[in-house]
């Protein structure tokens, strides 16, 4: 029997294996069209990089490339970066065929109070339904319902001071109107009235019509001096009070005179 040194040096560990793709390495814009066909959001680069095997940097210039390759063809459909990702939508030209073969006559359109309510959360978020409510000037309440329900905004937390619960608009309301971010909205101030115009209409707005005097209206019968019944005749003389005759008010207030 042979007996080993207890001090033999180990074997030498195998050299780790490359690392390999969990997905096939297929072609790359076959593959995205594929993912991009079945996605119900916009997908961001990483996110399609990773499905299909492909670096970043290859992915975002195919997607380029695919997009303009579907403008120059005058395709019924476009690949549109919207909501930081990118997703296949029908061409603006072609919408009214898919509204009709949708909604088949049907409207779904928000309501011009539910529109008014979502523009107020998208510049003034996060916001609370008491202060959209106060800029309206109407109770929003049942329209912040339908604007949840719809996906087009969400809660964003609470007020530190009052704790009511505040909301923001959310990244399909960025995809419904084709913005890639907030700072893509419109500005305000060029659909602002001028403070000149304004104060011009001050100016020329006619002054309202002065009230008229009033009248004295006719004493009511609980003002009217309290007569007093006749006293039987009597042989002494007679001394008038200086309570009674016709400077006296109910009150009890006498006119000096």
């Amino acid at each position: 029997m042979t007996d080993h040194p207890a001090d033999e040096p180990a074997a030498p560990d195998a050299a780790p294996e490359p690392e390999t793709l969990a997905v096939p390495l297929v072609a790359l814009r076959p593959a995205l069209e594929a993912v991009l066909m079945v996605a119900d959001q916009p997908l961001d680069p990483v996110t399609l990089a990773t499905a299909v095997g492909h670096p970043v940097e290859a992915v975002e210039q195919a997607l380029a490339e695919l997009a303009a390759e579907y403008t120059e063809q005058d395709r019924g459909f476009e690949l549109r970066a919207v909501a930081g990702g990118w997703r296949y939508y029908t061409r603006e030209e072609y919408a009214f065929v898919v509204e009709g073969f949708v909604l088949e006559g049907q409207q779904a359109r928000l309501t011009q109070a539910a529109l008014e309510t979502l523009a107020v959360v998208a510049y003034k978020q996060p916001v609370s339904r008491a202060r959209v409510s106060a800029i309206r000037g109407v109770n929003v309440d049942g329209v912040m319902r339908t604007l949840l329900s719809r996906g087009l905004v969400e809660e964003a937390g609470q007020d530190e001071s009052t704790g009511a619960h505040l909301y923001r608009t959310t990244s399909y309301f960025l995809e419904r109107i084709g913005i890639t971010s907030l700072d893509d909205l419109p500005e305000l101030a060029p659909y602002l009235p001028d403070m000149e115009d304004l104060d011009d209409e001050l100016v020329e707005r006619p002054a309202a019509p002065a009230a008229p005097a009033a009248t004295p209206a006719e004493p009511a019968a609980a003002d009217k001096p309290v007569e007093r019944p006749a006293e039987p005749h009597h042989s002494e003389p007679h001394h008038p009070s200086p309570h009674s005759g016709a400077g006296t008010e109910p009150d009890g207030g006498t006119e000096v005179g």
